[in-house]
């Protein structure tokens, strides 16, 4: 037998087979040399092609008699790299001993799960202060959703994250967000309504009145034709939270694919650019634009606060130029426009990624 260290992924095992297996299922036979693996994964890369014997495909029913040449081509489980570090770029707005404040962009996974293994800010994370190994959740304590953009602070010591931890439960981290939502807002206001897993889908959150205490306050800074852009400022943190209750008030965020209505691009209430421009948009829009916390080591009120994402501007940039329309004071009502369907205005399925920390301290948008 050679070539039975740990593998890493792409590693190929070659073995002769004992006579000691001789006359048992190549399944069976691999399981015992092989107990690492599991037979229904020996069994899924043999039906896959990945292991041979005798240079030849076989199946796992095929006897083996002892004597013959097994290559197996390990695939390694994904999960194994979710503490992986890899070099992956990160926009660094502070750092010093002690913590670490990230500009996320869109599209970037915090923590792994299912679907996202690799290729996270923890990933990067772990590369760029290998120190963080030692630290839970390499500092994470608190995140952002997948296709939302901007500030997230990261611990890098064990007691700053127990100060930042402590920080988030008593809801003294200052933290805003600018939002683009369908319809116009008249009146800015406050949405206090408890948010919990939907009851119909496991991947969404709700309003649901089992669920925790969520407060968001959100202040009108434009409203335009058919869309509002707004500050939002959170009081609690839950999963999705901006965007649940922006759903509540029936001014979904712009390119939700998860929180919006069905069919609600009004195409008629628009100009030929501004559909582009909302058709070219591939995420919610949203942004976390400002943070603010007590510094775990000085005691220091620090903030920051970064510009809004080049994406957002230039949709920002696009409804500007439109002509204003005269609606009643309220929400728009979308009902009476004709819709683009969802699949329309999304390329592809939407990964929620709704596991990724679900219980780390505070959950994000």
């Amino acid at each position: 037998m050679t070539d039975t260290t740990q593998p890493s992924p792409s590693t190929l095992i070659v073995l002769t087979i004992p006579d000691g297996v001789g006359g048992l299922r190549l399944d069976v036979a691999l399981q015992r040399l092989l107990p690492e693996y599991s037979r229904s994964r020996l069994q899924a890369w043999i039906k896959e092609g990945l292991i041979m014997l005798d240079g030849q495909p076989v199946t796992s029913k095929t006897k083996v008699w002892g004597g013959e040449t097994a290559s197996v081509d390990v695939q390694v489980n994904p999960e194994s790299q979710a503490f992986k570090a890899q070099d992956i770029p990160l926009n660094i707005v502070y750092e010093d001993d002690h913590i670490l404040v990230i500009n996320k962009p869109a599209g970037m996974v915090v923590h792994p799960a299912a679907g996202n293994w690799e290729g996270t800010l923890l990933n990067a994370l772990l590369f760029h202060a290998p120190q963080l190994h030692d630290v839970p959740r390499a500092g994470i304590v608190h995140r952002l959703d997948k296709d939302t953009s901007g500030l997230l602070v990261v611990a890098k010591t064990l007691n700053a994250q127990t100060h930042l931890v402590r920080q988030l439960q008593a809801r003294t981290v200052k933290r805003e967000y600018r939002a683009i939502v369908w319809g116009q807002l008249w009146r800015n206001g406050t949405v206090n309504q408890p948010i919990g897993r939907d009851p119909r889908s496991r991947t969404k959150m709700a309003i649901n009145r089992m669920g925790k205490p969520a407060v968001t306050r959100y202040e009108i800074l434009e409203r335009f034709s058919v869309q509002t852009y707004l500050r939002c400022n959170l009081e609690t943190g839950r999963t999705h939270q901006i965007r649940v209750h922006m759903q509540f008030l029936k001014a979904p965020l712009v390119g939700d694919p998860v929180y919006g209505y069905r069919g609600i691009v009004p195409i008629r209430a628009m100009t030929q650019t501004l559909r582009d421009a909302v058709s070219h948009f591939k995420r919610q829009a949203l942004h976390a634009i400002k943070l603010g916390l007590v510094h775990p080591a000085t005691n220091e009120f620090m903030e920051w606060q970064i510009d809004l994402a080049d994406d957002m501007k230039e949709l920002l940039e696009a409804m500007r130029h439109e002509d204003p329309r005269e609606i009643e004071e309220g929400v728009y009502d979308f009902s009476s426009e004709p819709y683009l369907a969802d699949e329309d205005e999304q390329d592809g399925e939407y990964e929620d990624d709704l596991d990724d920390g679900d219980d780390l301290e505070e959950d994000e948008v």
